[in-house]
C-alpha cells in the first residue's frame, strides 16, 4: 500500500504530468542527475520538502538499480500506485534511451578524436561539481536528521574515506555505514 502523501505541498496532477515532468527531468540530467532532481522536484514543482528528499534519495541510493529511476518509481508510486510508479518509470527512460542510442552510434564514428576525448573529461568536471554543490545545498536539512549533525557528519567523512582513499567497494560501505547509521536512527527514534 502505497504511503499517502503530504498534503501541504503539490503534487503530480495525472499520469501525464508525472510522465512529461520526469521526462524532461531525464533529459537535464547529464552525467548525474542529483543536482537537477533535487531542484524540479524540491524548488521548482515542491513535490517533495528537502528532508523527505533527502530521506527518499537515501533509500533509492541503497535499492538496486540507478538512483533517480528509484526515486521516480517511488514518487510515482507514492501518487498513483503501480500505474504512477510505471508512468515515471517511462517518463525517465524512454526519450533517453533514444538519444543514448543515437549518440552511441555517433560515438562509435569519432571516438578517436582528441576534441571528443576532451570533451568528456571536461564534462566529468563539471558532474562532480554539480554533485559537490547539491550536496552543499542540502547539507541544511543534516539540521533537522535524528542522528544530529555532527553524527551525519561522521559518517560522511567515513564514507568518503572509505570509498574515495581507501578504494572500498561500494556495496560494503553502504551496507556497513548503512546499517550502522540505520541502527543509531531507529534507536533514536524509539525513545
Amino acid at each position: 500500500m502505497p504511503s499517502l502523501p503530504v498534503q501541504d505541498h503539490p503534487q503530480p496532477r495525472s499520469l501525464s504530468d508525472l510522465f512529461v515532468s520526469f521526462t524532461l527531468l531525464a533529459l537535464q540530467g547529464f552525467g548525474g542527475v542529483l543536482a537537477v532532481v533535487q531542484r524540479e522536484l524540491v524548488e521548482k514543482k515542491r513535490w517533495m520538502t528537502r528532508e523527505e528528499f533527502i530521506e527518499d534519495w537515501a533509500v533509492a541510493q541503497i535499492m538496486p538499480g540507478p538512483n533517480v529511476v528509484n526515486l521516480s518509481l517511488m514518487i510515482g508510486g507514492r501518487y498513483f500506485g503501480l500505474k504512477g510508479a510505471m508512468a515515471a518509470l517511462a517518463g525517465m527512460l524512454t526519450v533517453p534511451l533514444i538519444l543514448v542510442l543515437l549518440l552511441a552510434l555517433a560515438y562509435a564514428q569519432f571516438a578517436d578524436h582528441p576534441g571528443v576525448a576532451g570533451a568528456l573529461r571536461g564534462m566529468g568536471a563539471v558532474a562532480a561539481g554539480l554533485i559537490a554543490a547539491t550536496g552543499l545545498k542540502l547539507f541544511g536539512a543534516l539540521l533537522k536528521n535524528v542522528l544530529g549533525l555532527r553524527l551525519c557528519i561522521a559518517f560522511g567523512v567515513m564514507c568518503f574515506v572509505a570509498i574515495a582513499l581507501l578504494r572500498w567497494p561500494l556495496f560494503y560501505v553502504l551496507f556497513g555505514l548503512g546499517s550502522v547509521a540505520c541502527t543509531l536512527a531507529y534507536q533514536k527514534l524509539k525513545r
